[in-house]
Formats: C-alpha cells, structure tokens, sequence
C-alpha cells in the first residue's frame, strides 16, 4: 500500500464523484483505497470478486465500496455500485491524482531547430528533442527521453523516462509512455537473394490516438509503406511486440508479452490476454476475446471468445497425451476406413 500522502475526501465527496449509492455516514474521511485484508484507518476498500466476500467480516476499512449483492453483507457505510471495480478505479485516481508538473525545460536536455515546446510543458533532464518536434500543453518528457525529427506529441501526454519515439511518428493527447518503449523503430522487413538478406526501408510512421497507454519496454514498429495505426483508448500493458503496418482499433485491450506479427488488423473493444500470439495479415473482428497463451493463424470474423491453449497438466499426464498426438493420423485413418467398411456392409 502506498505511503504517499495525497488528498482526503469524505466517502460522500467520493460517492459524488464516481457515482453510485451512498449507504450509510458519508462524513467518513478516507486519505488512501487498500485491500480487505490491509486496510486500516482512513482506508476505503472493495470487493469486486465474489471470492473475497469473505474478508467483509474482518476487514478494518472504515468503508467500501461493493456490488449489489454484496450490500448487506457488510454494515460499514459504503458505495453500492453496479460495476464496483470501475468505481474503485475512479475513487483510486481521485485519490491519487498525477504528480504536479513544473513547466520548462531542464538546462541539460537537447532541443533541435524548429522545435515548438509549449510553455506549459516539461521537458527533463538530458532529454532529446529533434528538429521541428510539436510539443503540447501539458506534455511530461521524463529524463532521457528521445523524441525524434517532426514528432507530434499531443497535450497532457507524458513520457516515462527513457523512452524513445522514432522520427515522424505522432503521439495524441493523454497518452501515458511507460519507462524503455520503442515506438517507431524499423518493422522486420527483409527479402531474401540468393540466401542473403536485403533491408526493406520501413517508409511509413507510428500513429497512436487519444488516451492510449503504453506499457514498459513495449515495442511499436513504424510502417514499411503505410503507417502502424494504435486507436483512441487502447491499453497496451507491458513487453509487447507490435510489429509494421498493424492497425489496433479502439479500447482494444493488450496484456503482457503479447506479440502481433506485421499488417494484421484486429478490431474495437478486444481483449488479448498474456503471451497470446496473433500471425501477420489476419483480420480480427469487433469485440473479440482472445484467451491467454493462444495462437491465432487465422482471421477471426464473429465476435466472441478464443481459446487453443492447452491447461497444464501433470508431466506424466502430458508425455502420455503427447504420445498420443502422434498416432491421431494414423487413428483418423482406421476410424476412415471402419467407416467405410461398415458402409458397404449394409444392405442397399
């Protein structure tokens, strides 16, 4: 649990704020949100998963926020809500608000000709900005950062330290950068002569929209002749691998280590959980769910939930249906020919 000292609301003040029903004295002052299991004094909790109803018994949160169900379950004053995690995530944010910034630019960071920096703006220390770079109000560039020849970055956006955006890419507003991403490096892009590789020129730019995060050591390849194209309010988490010429389409949601080989398009308001891999020049429609670890080769045209992975199991177990896969041609075959057999057996 966070020891920063940050705001205080009352739970009334709270409830205002993230909506849902206030129960209960909502002159309660809370300073931090914490689990169940860790909240003390002053700490507003949640229960958001049936699994932890448990814990209302013994939590020593001086108030919650719940689900319906969960509502008489707990006499502490609380929030009743029909999505208590959303409005667990808005009180934390409220209650955590982004550090203040100071506009300006540090003495040791590098700006080139034709730089536009707003004023508002905060540039860190030995950052580097390209010529002809548009910097907006608002804009946080952390210490190291590398933003290359005629990028855009829009307003409110902040870039962790040591990120580094390749020239022309364009970033939009309330973009989040998380420490070490890549965006706009080459896409793998090579032909092959006579059994030696020959480097593609990777021509086309990065574009990511609004309200798109970005996480730690996330890669973004620019486009060999179109662009990468990222939608408003995609959520990209940590370790990701996009490569050239994918187009991702808004609140589309990434976990770690996913990959995504070049010029696939996957759709809005999809879910690809961690270590999913998804191969190039696929189509993924709308409101597809991609279960963990799965591997996708082909296009997916029906909304709806995806799964190939296979459930761990004990070695021993697995060795045996391992073995078994082998045999699954020769098995089809014989179960072809009985079925065959016991055609021509029956009377015409």
């Amino acid at each position: 649990m966070s020891g920063r000292a940050g705001p205080a609301y009352t739970l009334a003040e709270i409830a205002e704020r993230v909506g849902g029903e206030l129960v209960g004295n909502g002159d309660v002052v809370i300073n931090r949100v914490a689990t169940l299991v860790s909240a003390g004094a002053g700490d507003l909790s949640f229960v958001a998963n049936a699994k932890y109803r448990s814990q209302l018994s013994s939590t020593k949160a001086c108030a919650l926020i719940v689900g319906v169900r969960e509502s008489e379950l707990t006499s502490l004053p609380r929030i009743i809500s029909s999505n208590p995690y959303a409005c667990y995530a808005k009180a934390a944010s409220l209650l955590n608000p982004m550090e203040s910034i100071s506009p300006g630019i540090h003495p040791t960071a590098v700006v080139g000709e034709g730089a536009h920096v707003a004023a508002s703006a905060s540039i860190g220390p030995q950052a580097v900005l390209g010529r002809d770079v548009e910097i907006g109000d608002g804009v946080v560039i952390g210490a190291g950062c590398y933003v290359g020849d005629q990028v855009s970055i829009g307003a409110a956006t902040r870039l962790y330290p040591r990120v580094v955006i390749y020239h022309a890419c364009q970033i939009g507003q309330r973009v989040i950068v998380h420490s070490g991403a890549v965006i706009g490096a080459d896409g793998f892009g090579l032909a092959n002569e006579q059994g030696r590789w020959l480097k593609i020129p990777q021509i086309g730019r990065v574009l990511i929209g609004d309200d798109v995060e970005i996480g730690a050591n996330t890669t973004i390849d620019r486009g060999a002749l179109d662009d990468t194209v990222i939608e408003e309010g995609v959520k990209l988490d940590n370790q990701i691998q996009i490569a050239h010429n994918v187009h991702i389409g808004a609140h589309t949601a990434m976990a770690g280590c996913v990959g995504v080989a070049g010029s696939t398009r996957i759709g809005r308001y999809c879910t690809v959980a961690g270590s999913a891999m998804i191969i190039g020049h696929l189509e993924i429609a709308d409101r597809v769910n991609i279960s963990v670890g799965t591997l996708v080769t082909k296009s997916i045209s029906e909304p709806g939930t995806y799964t190939s992975s296979i459930p761990c199991l004990p070695h021993r177990d697995w060795l045996r249906n391992a073995a078994q896969l082998h045999h699954l041609n020769e098995l089809a075959e014989r179960v072809k020919q009985l079925e065959q057999k016991n055609s021509e057996g029956k009377p015409s």
